[in-house]
């Protein structure tokens, strides 16, 4: 099993990026480091500073919103960094959430499935260089000749010669977003996810690959979960710190008629919970909320306590690693200490 980070922007008058994690990581070995985007900071120049300041870590977009960037610019950025970092760029890509596409970018959401599928395929045609490119889709259509177009657009292929197997990682803890994931991509970032139900994420990965003929091989696709971690004494002091986080996500990220990860907690188990944090958060109870997301969650899918609590619940992390069910251990909210308790249990 691989190890991962997440970091992001420390907020405030002057934004920073959190160097310092990143330059631990990859002294103890990780394998790579992820930086995402919402609606502030991108996931590109991050991950384009990392790697510009690193010389053996890799480091990817966990994710590049699709509605952000046409498929086109998307294979651009990956040919130009796969190049400049000798092949240690990895390449996340997802359509967000509604709220996000038609609140921020301002375009329609639409079917995230359809449109993450075509994203892929055509980034997978520029890498390729086979032919021109050209591209017929729902979503998509290269050379345009829709409404507006001059009709002067032709069929262009990459000037840029580049490794046509660099790898693409989706974003997705619903079953049918997994299931494209083990479609067409390389690997997945979910989220959550539970080392005891890790079929919940594993399975529609197994059928998406049976779907495109390809053999059902887990060794061979990269599972890389977001994984909470928080080391200290007290325990509940340390699920405490996590639960304003779940509530958020569990209850916030999304109307309550679509909220994709409060769906994925149900499926887990914690249906009533789900529907109760929900519930409170989009009340404006939001510290409620909080306190309502079980301790048996955080439990299930963080790493908290003290060092030899996390050690022994990496155990459980190491069992399904022997299965192909994770590949690569991302842990979130790392501290220099965290890293290095997780690095000696596992590398």
């Amino acid at each position: 099993m691989r190890l991962g980070i997440t970091i992001g922007m420390i907020r405030g008058a002057r934004p920073r990026l959190e160097m310092d994690l990143v330059e631990e990581a990859e002294r103890l070995g990780f394998h790579a480091v992820w930086c995402g985007e919402a609606y502030g900071t991108d996931a590109v120049t991050p991950i384009t500073w990392v790697l510009a300041r690193t010389t053996r870590i890799k480091a990817g977009t966990g994710i590049m919103q699709i509605p952000a960037r046409t498929p086109a610019c998307a294979a651009m950025t990956t040919m130009t960094l796969q190049a400049l970092s000798g092949n240690r760029f990895l390449c996340g890509v997802g359509p967000s959430g509604p709220q996000v596409v038609e609140g921020w970018h301002g375009v329609p959401f639409g079917s995230g499935l359809g449109r993450t599928r075509e994203y892929i395929e055509i980034i997978r045609k520029i890498l390729a260089r086979e032919a021109p490119l050209e591209y017929e889709g729902k979503h998509y259509q290269i050379p345009y000749r829709g409404p507006g177009a001059t009709g002067l657009g032709k069929p262009l292929k990459s000037i840029c010669h580049a490794d046509p197997n660099i790898p693409i990682y989706t974003a997705s803890i619903t079953p049918a977003g997994l299931r494209l994931a083990g479609e067409i991509a390389d690997g997945t970032l979910p989220v959550f996810m539970s080392p005891e139900k890790a079929d919940l994420v594993a399975g529609p990965i197994l059928e998406g690959m049976k779907k495109a003929g390809k053999p059902a091989d887990l060794s061979r696709f990269d599972i890389a979960p977001y994984t909470k971690i928080r080391v200290g004494s007290d325990v509940q002091a340390c699920r405490d710190a996590i639960k304003p986080e779940l509530a958020l996500y569990i209850g916030g990220m999304g109307a309550r008629s679509k909220n994709f990860y409060n769906d994925y907690v149900a499926r887990l188990g914690y249906e009533a919970a789900a529907a109760v944090i929900q519930d409170l958060y989009l009340d404006g109870k939001k510290k409620e909320a909080a306190a309502a997301v079980p301790d048996a969650l955080c439990d299930e899918l963080a790493l908290l306590g003290p060092p030899e609590r996390i050690r022994d619940r990496l155990q459980a992390w190491k069992a399904i690693a022997k299965e192909g069910k994770v590949g690569t251990l991302v842990l979130t909210g790392a501290t220099p200490e965290a890293l290095r308790v997780v690095a000696e249990a596992v590398l």
